[in-house]
């Protein structure tokens, strides 16, 4: 097949994207040299989490010579992350030209997996990214790599075990490790969000949108969903398209959210510089996103609204759901009521640290940002202050000094960090920016540790350079004669 001029193997096939890509890391010395002190049956770093952020995080650490590493997911194979299970949206809102996890490597873009199967005009046709091909690219990423990831494999518990940490799996193995990456996502810090107001209320009349739906035991019946996000809206088109009688959008807000703040000043500078802001800063940015809320995506929002059986309600803060018996009522703060026969909570997810249950209650003592910062009246955030509040190479870090130490091996590479540290560790735009600082904070920390190691390595190290063999006596230089002699 004939090459195109700017791209040598469009439309050639992963075959040979693969034979590029595998050539250009030989080039760049890929893997990097082994050089962290192995210790028997010791992991020098677990990754949780085996899906886009677990594997970039794998191949920069990967690429920097550190080499025992684990992954483990809790899915089945090529079902990590949120992209078959949870997610809903038709495609991704990320631009397509974005490089995602390519880790600084071209041939690991979604582009050149894109343009060697289909080509250019393909590419030049297509919009945005189609959901379940953005997985399907992220198979092919976890293939192409060799990344070692363990599917189905659940972390239950980590303590200390002398310098070291013990994972205890699901199953009752164990694992030692040295350091520990939570690469787990959009929820990676805390959990779905479910409101009080449905406390108590049957799970027959209610998922929140992370749930495992039955969207087709949906047809014919009301329902309702509360919030006006991203997934808020896609679970509602799920719904009109597999044939509910009415749904109607619950809002809180008084108007739609309509602007992407954070999209208007997306830049390496702001990626690179926010971790390097005054707390007030990164706090004001952060706050400002959150309470203009993002809004759900264009496509998405047509999806729904091209139904004739699709309501938005403004100004209706729910305070309480009543079961009824065969279907539910819930009330709103202005005193109205609706009824309906399933409820979806659009609500999204919180940062909680308390309900990661791998850490059991030492949770309590990981430092937050509410322990840290103290916002002016009109920048309050319940939420905001949740997000745990960083060291600069995602560590946790304690409340109390010397309390949890071994917390300063635990790192938070998912969307827990965005507070301290921006978006680098979730969201496709940043994300092999943040692992690429990641290990190269994760390389010094582990250097440091060893450096006796290191430097009685350098101290026996006697492999010559010169071994007298360069010169005959009569080619030495006068003053070389001189000191021989």
């Amino acid at each position: 097949m004939q090459t195109n001029d700017t791209y040598s193997i469009d439309g050639q096939g992963l075959d040979a994207l693969e034979a590029r890509l595998h050539e250009d890391l030989e080039f760049l010395c890929y893997p990097g040299k082994d050089w962290v002190p192995a210790q028997d049956g010791v992991s020098d770093v677990v990754i949780i989490g085996g899906g886009m952020c677990g594997m970039v995080a794998w191949l920069n650490l990967t690429a920097g010579g550190i080499r025992r590493i684990r992954v483990l997911d809790r899915n089945p194979e090529g079902y990590e992350g949120p992209w078959l299970n949870y997610a809903r949206m038709r495609t991704l809102r990320s631009p397509k030209t974005l490089t995602g996890p390519a880790g600084g490597h071209g041939a690991l873009t979604f582009q050149a997996w894109f343009r060697a199967q289909f080509g250019t005009q393909a590419w030049e046709t297509l919009d945005k990214i189609p959901r379940p091909q953005w997985m399907e690219y992220l198979r092919w990423y976890r293939r192409a790599l060799g990344v070692p990831v363990e599917n189905g494999v659940s972390v239950e518990k980590v303590e200390p075990q002398g310098d070291l940490l013990k994972l205890t799996l699901a199953d009752g193995d164990e694992i030692l490790c040295r350091k520990l990456v939570f690469a787990t996502g959009r929820d990676g810090t805390g959990g779905p969000n479910i409101p009080g107001f449905v406390e108590g209320i049957d799970r027959r009349y209610w998922a929140h949108s992370a749930d495992a739906i039955d969207f087709e035991a949906l047809r014919g019946k009301r329902v309702a969903v509360i919030g006006v996000g991203a997934s808020a809206v896609d679970n509602a088109a799920e719904a009109l398209e597999h044939g509910a009688a009415e749904v109607r959008h619950l809002i809180r807000r008084k108007t739609m959210p309509t602007v992407n703040k954070m999209m208007g000043i997306g830049s390496f500078g702001f990626t690179a510089g926010f971790g390097e802001l005054p707390d007030e800063w990164r706090w004001r940015f952060m706050q400002y996103s959150l309470s203009t809320q993002t809004p759900s995506p264009h496509g998405s929002t047509l999806r729904v609204s091209c139904h004739d059986n699709a309501y938005f309600h403004f100004g209706k803060a729910t305070v309480r759901v009543e079961d009824l018996g065969t279907e539910i009522k819930i009330h709103f703060a202005d005193g109205t009521a609706h009824v309906c026969d399933f409820l979806i909570l659009g609500t999204g997810f919180v940062i909680d640290p308390m309900a990661r249950t791998e850490f059991g209650p030492v949770a309590g003592e990981i430092l937050l940002w509410r322990d840290v910062y103290t916002p002016p009246e009109d920048e309050q955030s319940r939420d905001l202050g949740n997000f745990p509040y960083l060291n600069s190479d995602f560590t946790f870090r304690e409340k109390s000094e010397g309390a949890v130490p071994w917390l300063r091996h635990v790192y938070c590479f998912n969307y827990g960090a965005s507070a301290s540290l921006g978006k680098v560790s979730g969201d496709i735009p940043g994300v092999s920016e943040g692992a690429s600082w990641l290990a190269k904070s994760m390389a010094a920390t582990l250097y440091s540790e060893d450096l006796s190691t290191h430097w009685q390595a350098m101290l026996d190290y006697e492999t010559p350079e010169l071994d007298g063999s360069e010169w005959t006596e009569s080619e030495l230089p006068q003053t070389t004669k001189e000191k021989v002699a």
